[in-house]
């Protein structure tokens, strides 16, 4: 069993040194040479990587790789792992297929609908062509599509690893299908994020076919050697608010980030969790300061810090739920008192993980151990 993994990039990286591990360079038609294998040699849509991200390197291996049995698709920093977070090695994936038809991402689970959040974040007239064209060209698919575009999860980052066979017939749908969307979708005035327009609802339709197809599916942890470096600019940049106490600043910087980069909350680009906690920060020093006139930042500027007291009062919040009776009133009583947690800061926590009517009792049952 032959398997090669093709890393996609568009920038030098360090390799994690296993061969199984294939540097290629998308939309490198027109870019500077990075020393790697391009995605604009052979039969190539590399031109098209503004539209379609590393779909374009997806597309290479379809259409030029022809002697490897197993084939996959990982990122210049995110890679396959195990639960430990150890990139997997050639024979771990030869184990894993031995067994599955396909490694994927594990299922995103989002807290909307797919569709929803794709309206959110992006032109939903253009998930609608992409559903127009699967319903003509595609029935056998359609009636999956609706249902999973209305549920709440889809795969990410376009990874996946599986015998060639599948990979192709894979590509030959998916790329098949966007040929005819192009007819439906111009993306040409979108911002270069908003621009990858394929490269987005791909993600997507990776879940959709497997689900089709009935394919045997292994969900494998993906973990990153290192942080985005806009992730990191702009957690430096609310670091730098929250010091100055200006969570109004923090706020307008936050939303304009969102506005420009919607995914920065997700799973794969906020790997600590911190900007999406960073939110939570935001919220409650707000209804705080509107209530009591006074907040958390007024006596915690430090971002470690602050945190590490959201972390814990998140956790509390959880463990309280799934472990309530067994959980010491007296424990929490001295928790909430030491930590100087509000009633507000309770509710809105507790928002984040269950249903508002849930959220609220479980606010009153932690506020009740206050006496």
């Amino acid at each position: 069993m032959s398997v090669t993994i093709f890393t996609m990039t568009h920038k030098k990286f360090p390799t994690p040194g296993d061969p199984v591990y294939v540097p290629l360079q998308v939309g490198k038609s027109g870019a500077a040479d990075l020393g790697y294998i391009g995605d604009d040699t052979g039969v190539s849509i590399s031109d098209k990587n503004c539209y379609y991200g590393e779909l374009t390197g997806v597309y290479w291996v379809w259409k030029n790789i022809k002697t490897s049995d197993y084939v996959g698709i990982c990122h210049y920093r995110r890679y396959f792992c195990t639960e430990e977070g150890r990139i997997l090695t050639a024979r771990e994936y030869e184990e894993i297929l031995s067994e599955y038809d396909i490694i994927t991402s594990k299922l995103l689970k989002l807290n909307f609908t797919y569709y929803e959040g794709y309206a959110s974040d992006y032109n939903i007239d253009d998930l609608n062509a992409v559903e127009e064209v699967i319903c003509r060209f595609y029935p056998a698919y359609y009636e999956t599509f609706e249902k999973l575009v209305h549920g709440k999860g889809t795969y990410f980052g376009n990874m996946m690893v599986c015998k060639k066979e599948i990979y192709d017939a894979y590509c030959e749908w998916l790329f098949d299908i966007f040929e005819k969307a192009e007819e439906r979708i111009d993306a040409s005035g979108y911002d270069d994020y908003h621009k990858r327009v394929y490269g987005f609802i791909s993600e997507f339709l990776l879940y959709v076919w497997t689900q089709v197809q009935g394919l045997k599916v292994w969900e494998c942890k993906v973990g990153m050697t290192d942080e985005k470096r806009e992730t990191a600019e702009i957690k430096e940049r609310l670091a730098a608010f929250f010091l100055k106490k200006d969570i109004a600043g923090a706020k307008a910087y936050m939303l304009a980030c969102l506005e420009k980069r919607p995914d920065v909350l997700m799973e794969a680009s906020d790997i600590t969790g911190e900007l999406k906690m960073s939110m939570q920060v935001i919220a409650i020093c707000e209804l705080e300061k509107q209530a009591y006139g006074s907040s958390t930042i007024d006596r915690m500027q430090d971002f470690g810090s602050l945190m590490a007291h959201f972390r814990k009062l998140n956790d509390m919040i959880q463990a309280w739920k799934e472990r309530e009776m067994q959980m010491s009133p007296s424990d929490v009583e001295f928790y909430l008192k030491n930590e100087n947690i509000t009633d507000i800061a309770l509710e809105a926590s507790a928002r984040l993980f269950y249903p508002a009517a849930e959220a609220v009792e479980i606010a009153k049952a932690l506020t009740a151990c206050l006496g």
